[in-house]
């Protein structure tokens, strides 16, 4: 039983969470071996809302963004809080600032971030596998599973 537990545990981790997703986007990125023919094409599946609601506008976009998380997560978020200052003259600080209540319960806010993350990360690697499975059809590839 106490194993079952862990391996439960382990399989939910941040980390397991974090590999997944590089996982699926490293799959994505083998696989999309000419991304300008995402260009243009719509991710629109059946079923799939949940992931098209944070859509960029076409495959490409989304392949794009994907990888810069990916390698944001790889390489750290130091290169990525510049660009964001550079693009919105904001720093990231003060962008937290404001979303953050001033709370001092460093345990409750990790937790509610924690499951941000997850949430994000699981959204992500179903994003990362449907413009996989997407680009599979374009081009005609057999088999879509995953």
């Amino acid at each position: 039983m106490m194993q079952i537990c862990e391996s439960y545990n382990q399989k939910n981790s941040l980390f397991n969470a974090m590999n997944r997703f590089i996982g699926a986007v490293t799959n994505m990125d083998q696989t999309i071996m000419v991304p300008s023919l995402l260009r243009d094409v719509t991710l629109d599946l059946e079923g799939e809302k949940e992931v098209n609601s944070f859509q960029d506008g076409d495959m490409y976009g989304s392949y794009m963004l994907l990888k810069s998380i990916r390698n944001d997560i790889e390489w750290g978020v130091l290169q990525a809080d510049e660009r964001r200052k550079e693009k919105h003259g904001v720093t990231p600080a003060l962008e937290m600032s404001r979303i953050e209540p001033n709370d001092e319960d460093l345990e409750k806010q990790f937790h509610f971030h924690l499951n941000g993350l997850h949430t994000v990360l699981a959204k992500l690697t179903r994003k990362a596998n449907t413009l996989t499975n997407r680009y599979k059809q374009e081009i005609g590839i057999g088999g879509c599973g995953n």
